[in-house]
């Protein structure tokens, strides 16, 4: 039945209904890969997710919520658990110091670093793809998630 099996009362179009399946199957796969390089660290996707966010830029635990969608309190134990483990640290926000910032350590953004570079899923296939392709590939995608910067 696939991802649609419960939208049986509104006709979609074949072609929608296969861009559709084939968007899950990405999506599935990409999250299977992503845990398993997690693991491969001895992280959970959620460590993962919040190592590599981290990596980016210092961020306040409030904002990393709201980034995964989750609780503050969810943040704050996985904080925890990467700061035991010294990938990440805490520090007070120079704007607002009652507020807390966490940070990659140099040793969190090489570990953020390894784990980017295990995801092979998206990689081996867009290599197969001309600059052009993937050009349109992106533009197709922001435009979905309404991102689209040409309009």
């Amino acid at each position: 039945m696939g991802i649609l099996g419960g939208m049986s009362s509104r006709r979609t179009d074949p072609l929608t209904l296969e861009v559709v399946e084939l968007i899950g199957t990405v999506v599935t796969r990409y999250h299977e890969e992503y845990e398993q390089a997690a693991a491969e660290h001895s992280l959970t996707g959620a460590q993962a997710r919040v190592l590599g966010l981290l990596a980016l830029e210092p961020t306040p635990m409030r904002r990393i919520a709201r980034s995964l969608r989750c609780e503050p309190s969810n943040v704050t134990g996985i904080v925890d658990r990467l700061e035991a483990r010294g990938l990440v640290e805490r520090r007070p926000d120079p704007a607002d110091r009652r507020v807390k910032i966490a940070a990659a350590t140099d040793e969190g953004r090489a570990t953020a670093r390894r784990l980017r570079d295990a995801l092979d899923f998206a990689r081996e296939p867009l290599a197969g793809l001309s600059e052009q392709e993937r050009t349109a590939l992106r533009d197709l995608l922001r435009r979905m998630l309404g991102a689209d910067d040409s309009a």
